[in-house]
């Protein structure tokens, strides 16, 4: 242990601390930005900066080491004086325009420029936004203060690399490799870069002013939505409401106060996916040398992404299983419109997802079914609360609602798609019963649950040893691939998600600058998966009923037509 004195408060910390660290502990609040623990560690924007006994120098606190008997002070007159030299040069080349950002009122340095005094010392000359505003995923450069977070995010735990900086001294600036337009990258549209980012210098597009304009112009449309598992655990998040009043059903009475005409589930859709996917498994299995192995999940459009650019060559190993969001929309413009006597094209199908890239795949024309698109517009978390907050709903007084019939029925395996191994798990469920004709334990593949960036087990369905893993993460799914590839590992059925901790701390999710809350998230989702009265996909009545009356059986000929895709067919443009 090191003992040191900061800000006249005693302090041990383990050997190897920095100042940050022991300050911390201490209970003193030392402001920092660029700052991310274990991935952004640079002293880029010396707004930590503290005085430390018998140093002439100021020293950033978030990488100087802590010593034996060092002594520091961390609100002295220069340390303040530098603190407000620091963020004036930060805002001098930032555009301030507060009110038009996405980030306004949770934004690290809106809350560090109020809560020091200073008057502006230096002309502001922002740089130019140069971005084409349609894609998914958007920069805006005159946000940017080069504290390198999407850089190291990009790098260290997704490693795709993607964003890098150039220049020196004023010039310098982040921007795309090489100088690559951002579509002739390998960028997965994760949105991890959004989430990490401190100012709203990178943001996803904005559909809710879309959607709250065709809202305004029905022209006789059926408006239906989905929510996706991972948004009933943080859509009050932005909100402030809490866990007790962010339940799932006010959640739909609020989309129905916004003008909704039907509120489903996401999760009904999940547990198709798990009877097409789980099925597709059972299949490849029975003629395993017909088959690339291992079967890798398909939900993850960001997954998809990935593999497509950086192991094509894998792409057969993929499931033709449609994500849960496709799968929904391509049964609710069908069985769902025969229902209520509508015409396809006169639903206009809304997802809330978790997910920036999900922007990318209800837009691909090789995953939707022919005749229409199987879903109309794709909105995150963060634009829910906004557009909840755009209407003045008091959504703290609302009553619970439930979701609709029939596509808003599901099980606790529908819910865990959510969370990272939910995907394996509810598929393992469902496997053994399509193999063996009776239930499992509903918790006996708990071996793939946890947070841990790579899982792999081995279990017993019907006598044949089925092996699997699970990573979450894009750097961990590029260790688990490459293990693979080089012989280092062979499994049968692997499940990968783009997200650190999955779609619960997706790139839609919203934002805490410095905490990573996927973790808690995914927990809320584990809990509503016991809460559930059924916890298999395949007891789903609703599920029963569809196949019964429309879609026959797992991979029949209508199935394969609405809920399965060809991803190599996929364009990434």
């Amino acid at each position: 242990m090191v003992n040191l004195k900061i800000d006249g408060k005693s302090v041990a910390v383990p050997e190897g601390s920095t100042i940050l660290e022991a300050a911390r502990q201490a209970g003193v609040n030392i402001p920092t930005l660029c700052y991310l623990k274990d991935v952004n560690e640079i002293s880029a924007c010396r707004v930590c900066c503290v005085e430390v006994a018998g140093s002439e120098k100021l020293v950033p606190s978030c990488s100087t080491p802590a010593v034996e008997g060092m002594e520091v002070f961390t609100h002295t007159t220069r340390v303040l004086q530098a603190r407000v030299t620091n963020v004036s040069l930060i805002l001098s080349q930032h555009n301030s325009t507060c009110t038009a950002c996405t980030r306004s009122g949770n934004c690290a340095l809106q809350s560090l420029a109020s809560d020091i005094t200073y008057t502006p010392a230096y002309e502001v000359s922002p740089r130019k936004m140069d971005w084409d505003t349609h894609y998914p995923l958007i920069r805006d450069n005159s946000r940017c203060i080069n504290c390198m977070r999407c850089v190291s995010v990009c790098e260290k735990i997704q490693t795709m690399r993607v964003w890098d900086v150039s220049g020196t001294g004023a010039r310098t600036h982040v921007g795309v490799r090489e100088g690559l337009d951002l579509m002739d990258t390998n960028c997965t549209l994760c949105g991890q870069c959004i989430t990490h980012c401190p100012v709203g210098a990178l943001y996803s597009r904005d559909d809710a002013v879309k959607l709250v304009r065709r809202l305004g112009n029905r022209h006789d449309k059926v408006f239906i939505c989905q929510v996706a598992p991972a948004v009933r655990t943080a859509w009050g998040e932005d909100l402030g409401l809490s866990p007790e009043q962010a339940t799932v059903g006010r959640m739909a009475a609020a989309l129905r106060a916004i003008g909704f005409d039907y509120v489903f589930d996401t999760d009904f859709s999940a547990d198709l996916t798990i009877m097409e996917e789980g099925s597709e498994f059972l299949e490849r299995l029975s003629h395993k040398e017909d088959y690339p192995w291992p079967m890798f999940t398909s939900c993850c459009p960001g997954w998809l992404r990935f593999i497509k650019t950086e192991f094509p060559e894998l792409v057969p190993n993929l499931s033709t299983a449609k994500s849960p969001q496709q799968m929904f929309g391509a049964t609710a413009k069908s069985y769902f419109a025969e229902k209520i006597g509508r015409d396809p094209e006169d639903i206009v199908c809304v997802s809330f997802m978790p997910c920036t890239a999900k922007k990318y795949e209800c837009a691909v024309e090789a995953v939707n079914d022919a005749a229409t698109r199987d879903v109309d517009m794709v909105l995150t978390t963060r634009e829910l609360a906004k557009m909840l907050r755009n209407f003045r709903i008091n959504v703290a007084e609302l009553p619970e609602e439930d979701f609709d019939d029939p596509l808003g029925e599901s099980t606790g395996a529908g819910v865990i798609f959510g969370t990272t191994g939910g995907v394996m798990e509810a598929a393992l469920r469902s496997a053994y019963y399509l193999a063996t004709g009776s239930n499992p334990d509903p918790d006996a593949f708990h071996a793939v649950r946890g947070m841990e960036g790579i899982k792999a087990a081995t279990f017993d369905i019907e006598g044949t040893k089925v092996r699997t893993a699970v990573a979450n993460g894009l750097g961990n799914a590029r260790k688990l691939v490459e293990a693979i590839k080089a012989g280092k590992a062979e499994y049968d059925f692997v499940e990968i998600m783009a997200c650190p901790t999955g779609c619960s701390g997706g790139g839609g999710q919203p934002i805490r600058d410095g905490q990573e809350l996927g973790e808690r998230r995914g927990s809320i989702l584990r809990r509503l998966d016991v809460e559930k009265p059924i916890r298999f996909s395949h007891d789903n009545p609703s599920i029963q009923k569809l196949y019964s009356e429309y879609l026959e059986k797992p991979l029949s000929h209508r199935a394969h037509k609405l809920l399965h895709t060809d991803v190599s067919q996929w364009s990434l443009k």
